[in-house]
């Protein structure tokens, strides 16, 4: 089968950055699916691995969102069926989705909202997973519980970001605040649901005293590092920071003082260590995909980056470098195969 992968780390104008390869279809074990990918989405983990990583054992295919079709599944599978229309986000320690087809644990798959095409679902599963587990197992909020209480999301524009705010909104009684700086991402943040606006490039403090709240959680989903004196100033006593990102140095011990709760927030956890409750992101899926099809939930995708080929791929992976992606970025998969 065709799929699109790199050898060796380095920025995505090298000539090796992403090739076209030829490899065999995946072998699916008991519990897998072997999906025909139909849509991918482009996010910031596959950049920091094809410029940092270099893979060992020859080239590694990218890709942590799909959706697509399944056209085989494992011994044990129960819950699919050839032919499902299904959406997920994949596993680090495997290959990934820039291919024709992927073997991926029916644990961790929802079933495709039907009410969006599958390049638009692609959009949604890394973000949705990220975005629920902060809030539900992270923060340990209860659904519909939260009034009197407000949230901070940092890079709230982000495809992250835009769905942790309509979740936020549509499923706890928070307060959302959201982060923004240009008059895109303002709008955008509003139009997922932000009760308030502030400007991260300006003193998030005096901003949120201006406003009266003191967030009991901050959902700190990038430059971390460089907001984090600012966030420990405005977040409540005993109240939790959550993040995605990866800053070289954090000075924990300063949040000793107001009793803080610090944890990071990685979706891969439950894959990667095959955790017992693995199959909770098949459910979350689950629910996802409803909320969209009742209008609950819309998509966060803003760029449709065209068919998957080295080209286009390419291209969206510079301009998710670019730091200036609104949402999600998706491109189609490769034409249907059948080989």
């Amino acid at each position: 089968m065709q799929a699109i992968g790199y050898e060796t780390a380095g920025p995505v104008d090298a000539p090796q950055a992403l090739t076209l390869i030829d490899v065999p279809r995946p072998q699916i074990g008991p519990r897998d699916l072997l999906v025909e990918v139909r849509g991918i989405s482009v996010n910031p983990v596959d950049v920091k691995l094809r410029a940092g990583v270099t893979p060992e054992g020859g080239p590694r295919i990218l890709g942590f969102d799909a959706a697509g079709i399944v056209v085989e599944t494992g011994a044990e599978v129960s819950g699919y069926a050839v032919g499902d229309e299904v959406f997920y986000a994949g596993d680090l320690t495997r290959p990934g989705s820039n291919a024709q087809f992927q073997a991926v644990d029916e644990r961790i798959v929802g079933r495709k909202p039907a009410s969006l095409d599958f390049t638009e679902a692609a959009g949604l599963p890394l973000t949705s997973i990220t975005a629920w587990e902060m809030l539900f197992d992270s923060f340990r909020i209860a659904e519909g519980s939260g009034a009197g209480d407000s949230l901070l999301v940092i890079g709230g524009a982000g495809g992250v970001g835009s769905i942790l705010i309509q979740l936020a909104k549509r499923l706890t009684g928070l307060t959302v605040i959201a982060t923004a700086s240009r008059p895109q991402t303002r709008d955008w943040v509003t139009k997922m649901g932000a009760d308030h606006v502030i400007d991260h490039r300006q003193s998030m403090p005096q901003q949120l005293t201006e406003l009266g709240l003191e967030p009991r959680y901050v959902a700190a989903l990038t430059g971390t590092e460089g907001h984090f004196a600012a966030i420990l100033e405005l977040i409540a006593p005993r109240g939790h920071i959550a993040l995605i990102d990866d800053p070289a140095t954090l000075d924990i011990l300063a949040a000793k003082v107001k009793a803080l709760t610090v944890s990071w927030e990685f979706m891969f956890t439950r894959s990667m260590f095959a955790m017992a409750d693995i199959s909770a992101q098949r459910d979350l899926l689950d629910r996802v995909s409803a909320m969209i099809d009742a209008g609950q939930l819309i998509s966060t995708v803003t760029e449709r980056a065209g068919p998957l080929d080295v080209e286009h791929l390419r291209a969206a992976h510079a301009r998710q470098e670019s730091g200036r992606v609104i949402g999600k970025q998706v491109l189609d998969g490769f034409a249907p195969a059948r080989s």
